[in-house]
């Protein structure tokens, strides 16, 4: 719940802690560290979260809905673009119907800021809205995760949700996603995967979407290459950095006013 070096955003909030694993790109999330990390430290909203695989550590289905975080944007004065659950999914299904309704309350009474909430679940999130908010909030930009061509069927469940501003976040891109549809689609986040475990991405994935958002007028951030680069040899992710046919590509949806 502070600034964040996430290239796409400001800052991070999180009134959720806790997931389970729901499909390939889950499998090495930076969040199931992080979460043993901050019960190590002693946050209590993490305990009990996590559990060991062998060597790896991963989520247990454990979810925590933290209700004293939820004042936290209304202290932040200055308009900032938040990612919200990056330790988490709010539409998991553990996740009170309550409790979403109360989230989308302080988005509601905060509109100097945007709000981005990203989920594996746009089915749920569908279903919820057309409840807690059939007219969509502005300052709301709603995306879901999309990581290869098994999971594309997110993107036509992402479109039943209401919604000013939707996303696909390509991240990590682990496989082709093969002919897709971005109508309706306001921007697409394509990374590739970082750390000790990551699998490698290739150019040509990233070509498919790049020409897809031009077709569709999609605004396209390239985040990252990450562990593998552009000639498939493993480095840094801030060796291989960010270009991508030889610029940085940080387009956001035209919509957006901060």
């Amino acid at each position: 719940m502070a600034e964040t070096q996430i290239e796409w955003t400001d800052a991070t909030w999180n009134p959720v802690a806790g997931c389970t694993i729901m499909s390939a790109g889950c499998t090495n999330c930076y969040a199931m560290n992080m979460a043993r990390r901050l019960e190590a430290m002693g946050v209590e909203k993490y305990k009990g979260l996590t559990r060991k695989s062998g060597r790896r550590t991963i989520w247990n289905g454990v979810v925590h809905e933290d209700r004293r975080s939820l004042e936290i944007p209304r202290k932040w004065k200055k308009p900032r673009k938040i990612f919200v659950n990056s330790m988490s999914d709010l539409f998991h299904p553990d996740v009170s119907g309550s409790f979403v309704a109360d989230v989308w309350q302080v988005m509601s009474d905060t509109p100097r800021h945007h709000y981005q909430v990203l989920t594996k679940r746009p089915d749920r999130m569908a279903e919820m809205l057309r409840d807690i908010c059939a007219d969509p909030l502005r300052n709301v930009w709603l995306g879901t995760s999309v990581e290869g061509q098994d999971v594309v069927h997110r993107i036509d469940e992402l479109r039943q949700v209401p919604a000013r501003i939707r996303f696909i976040s390509f991240e990590p891109l682990i496989d082709s996603v093969g002919k897709i549809d971005l109508t309706d689609i306001d921007w697409a986040i394509v990374g590739g995967e970082s750390g000790r475990s990551a699998r490698p991405i290739k150019e040509e994935w990233i070509d498919d979407i790049h020409d897809v958002c031009r077709q569709h007028g999609t605004a396209f951030f390239f985040k990252q290459w990450g562990t593998w680069g552009k000639d498939n040899k493993r480095r840094s992710k801030k060796m291989n950095g960010r270009s991508y046919r030889g610029q940085t590509w940080d387009e956001m949806p035209a919509e957006i006013q901060l």
